[in-house]
């Protein structure tokens, strides 16, 4: 049942477009264009629906499994690692990749935490530069109910241990944004002594 989960994420990675930006193990995130959902209001600017955006996608196969007694300093300092690292690669890449030209924000939303829970994932998206906010779907809870079931079933699929502190029925999701501007300024070269 998981490999069949998997390949139907493979699927739907492929119609939606999402792909890959750096194939490297170590690579946290694939990536989409897509259009802003809704308006978004971030510290350092506002952009209108339909805005290009370039959609975050956890890469996850290449999330760091939760051992069987649960997370760790380790573990969490290992994703730290990743997703500043994959970040900045990706900062590097949107200067030469002509498909993310134009990208005004970046993000999407997800499952692993709810906006205002004060959990780990909050804390680290809030520390690398996001704005968080509760999800706002447009196909409202019917879509949700179907958005969340999916969560649930890859988070079954490619890292069970997780679902221990995850309830179906209590699943939330939450969107996290950042501009494009605030996310070059952190994670691209000139922030980084021009690597």
């Amino acid at each position: 049942m998981r490999s069949i989960v998997r390949a139907f994420d493979r699927f739907l990675c492929r119609l939606q477009g999402v792909f890959v930006y750096w194939d490297d193990p170590e690579c946290f995130f694939r990536v989409q264009i897509t259009r802003a959902p809704h308006k978004l209001v971030l510290p350092d600017a506002e952009f209108p629906a339909g805005e290009k955006v370039l959609g975050l996608h956890f890469w996850n196969e290449h999330m760091p499994s939760i051992p069987p007694e649960g997370g760790n300093l380790a573990m969490a300092l290992r994703t730290s690692r990743m997703v500043i690292r994959s970040f900045r690669v990706l900062a590097i890449e949107m200067h030469y990749d002509p498909r993310m030209a134009g990208v005004k924000a970046l993000g999407g939303a997800t499952a692993l935490f709810a906006a205002g829970d004060d959990s780990g994932g909050e804390k680290l998206f809030a520390r690398l530069g996001f704005t968080m906010s509760p999800y706002q779907t447009p196909l409202g809870c019917f879509g949700e109910f179907w958005e969340n079931l999916y969560s649930w079933a890859l988070m079954w699929a490619y890292n069970a241990v997780s679902l221990r502190q995850r309830r179906f029925s209590r699943l939330q999701r939450t969107e996290c944004w950042m501009s494009t501007a605030e996310f070059l300024r952190r994670y691209g070269t000139d922030a980084h002594g021009g690597r």
